[in-house]
């Protein structure tokens, strides 16, 4: 591609793939994804800790227990959407584990944190 071809393609109303296929070829086949599974959730906006119920808690719950099989002194919960003690417990343990302050309340720092350690225990980023 030449560089400033490209561009006037495009200030021309080019759509991009219409000037890869000029300069690739019109055989040049764009494959897009319906749906990205796997991938952890954003942040709900919202602290979660005892008491707190729904898809958030379910998600924290079962990262939490994807990672515990690499990190054994974060123990398993039960994954029921239901933010009880035994959460509160291993959220604590992670924290503790992460050098977040354990508080047992799933802030953004926390969330994202676990998320993190969650990709990386399960290998989601080399997908």
């Amino acid at each position: 591609m030449r560089q400033w071809e490209s561009k006037y393609d495009g200030d021309a109303g080019l759509r991009a793939v219409e000037i890869l296929r000029k300069y690739y070829g019109q055989d040049l086949f764009i494959n897009t994804a319906t749906e990205v599974a796997g991938i952890p959730s954003s942040w709900p906006g919202f602290n979660l800790q005892q008491g707190s119920r729904g898809e958030p808690v379910r998600t924290i719950q079962m990262q939490i227990n994807a990672i515990s099989n690499n990190y054994p002194a974060i123990r398993k919960v039960r994954v029921d959407g239901i933010f009880g003690p035994e959460t509160k417990e291993a959220v604590q343990k992670f924290q503790e584990v992460f050098y977040l302050p354990p508080n047992g309340i799933v802030d953004y720092p926390t969330w994202y944190k676990i998320s993190d350690i969650f990709v990386a225990v399960t290998r989601l980023s080399e997908l």
